[in-house]
């Protein structure tokens, strides 16, 4: 234990020449809201507005000889690797699955400038991490992983070095769980005896799924929403860190609820964060009774957010809100049925979307309704307005199928 303090601290010492810590401040508004002193680790805040290149830069300049670097990522590792590619002038590869967004390569590529390569390849990740794996077996370069590395642990460590020497040692950390580097790093730093909580994104527990059963498993399916932080299998080596975790210390956060989060911190706080820096703001509202009057340091892992996803952030938010429901109506094929519909509506019921789904039915039409309201308790009252006046409808708000049918 003292002697990966000292690596961790040595490595956050040689940071200093390549960018500056981060900062740990204290957010007022969550602080008033759960009764506790919420302190914010700001990784957003970093040169590539995530944690990660922290662990690219610790993993890298012990290999500053290699001949070329190379990581298989669409998202925060890549820019890391890139960014520390130009800060050491090494030679880098970057591969990219073909779906990844202009932005995000953009951005790597800014961060890299004229000493990284990137590659598109493969429609889903798993492919382009094989061809990113076989090409760096083939020049003999060094794979930079984004967790699964002791280096890379040791790099992540440095966020607690900074918690450390910026606050002493609060009462308990709140981060966010993907591949395991970040938790594994900061536990090992702290010690057991540092109450640490542990968020997951509900559909890539990973760590969830390894304490249940003793060991590490692949999930069968995860959902890519929370981008950062939704991996299949949690790494080896953070495992190694992290197997004796209490099952009432990982928590799970739904991907709807986060997006509440993520609005809330952006249009209260101003403070923007991708869906796994939201985490573990997300998490505090589960564990709101036990870090009353507490010292908490929230890590807030990224900040990459594609604004072209706001709109999807805010629908999802509604949703869990229960401010918008989806649901199918069979309207009558005569005159006056839609006035008849129009009239059940309160004065805070606004249609966001009315399509018909059937046009050619004799008697009925189905009709996809969105309706937005400003309190979820509209809702109960709408229905038993639309029971009364006879008509038939199915809620559909809830159902994945459909949803990604229709929605």
């Amino acid at each position: 234990m003292t002697e990966f303090r000292t690596l961790a601290q040595t490595a956050t010492e040689a940071m200093r020449d390549v960018f500056a810590e981060t900062p740990c401040q204290k957010n007022e508004h969550l602080s008033a809201l759960f009764d506790a002193e919420i302190w914010l680790k700001r990784e957003d805040l970093s040169p590539v507005r995530s944690y990660k290149l922290r662990g690219a830069f610790n993993a890298m300049r012990k290999v500053a000889d290699a001949p070329r670097f190379v990581c298989a990522s669409a998202g925060n590792h890549a820019q890391g690797m890139a960014y520390m590619c130009q800060s050491f002038g090494s030679e880098g590869v970057v591969f990219m699955p073909v779906t990844t967004p202009q932005q995000k390569i953009d951005k790597t590529r800014i961060f890299g400038g004229r000493f990284i390569e990137i590659r598109l390849v493969g429609d889903y990740f798993d492919d382009t991490l094989a061809e990113a794996q076989r090409y760096c077996d083939e020049i003999g370069g060094h794979f930079l992983a984004p967790f699964d590395d002791q280096d890379v642990i040791e790099g992540q460590a440095s966020v607690a070095v900074e918690i450390e020497a910026q606050m002493g040692r609060p009462d308990r950390i709140v981060l966010p769980v993907g591949g395991g580097g970040l938790a594994a790093g900061v536990r090992r730093y702290f010690g057991a005896e540092m109450p640490i909580t542990f968020v997951e994104p509900a559909g890539g527990a990973s760590l969830t799924a390894a304490v249940e059963a003793g060991h590490p498993v692949t999930l069968a399916r995860v959902d890519s929403f929370v981008d950062g932080a939704a991996v299949a299998r949690i790494g080896a080596a953070p495992w190694e860190v992290l197997s004796d975790t209490r099952a009432e210390d990982v928590l799970t956060a739904p991907e709807d609820r986060i997006c509440t989060t993520i609005l809330k911190m952006l249009n209260v706080e101003g403070i923007v964060l991708e869906p796994a820096g939201a985490l573990s703001v997300d998490a505090l509202r589960d564990i709101a009774e036990d870090i009353r009057g507490r010292r908490v340091v929230c890590i807030t892992s990224g900040g990459n957010f594609d604004f072209e996803r706001l709109p999807e952030v805010k629908e999802r938010a509604q949703r869990y809100s229960g401010v918008k429901k989806y649901f199918i109506l069979r309207l009558p094929q005569r005159p006056g049925a839609l006035r008849d519909f129009l009239e059940t509506l309160g004065p805070d019921d606004d249609i966001t979307r009315f399509e018909y789904l059937k046009k050619s039915a004799r008697n009925f039409g189905s009709v996809l309704i969105g309706i937005e309201t400003k309190d979820a308790a509209n809702f109960p009252a709408l229905f038993s307005r639309m029971d009364e006046a006879g008509f038939v409808y199915r809620d559909t708000t809830n159902d994945v199928i459909l949803s990604e049918f229709l929605i």
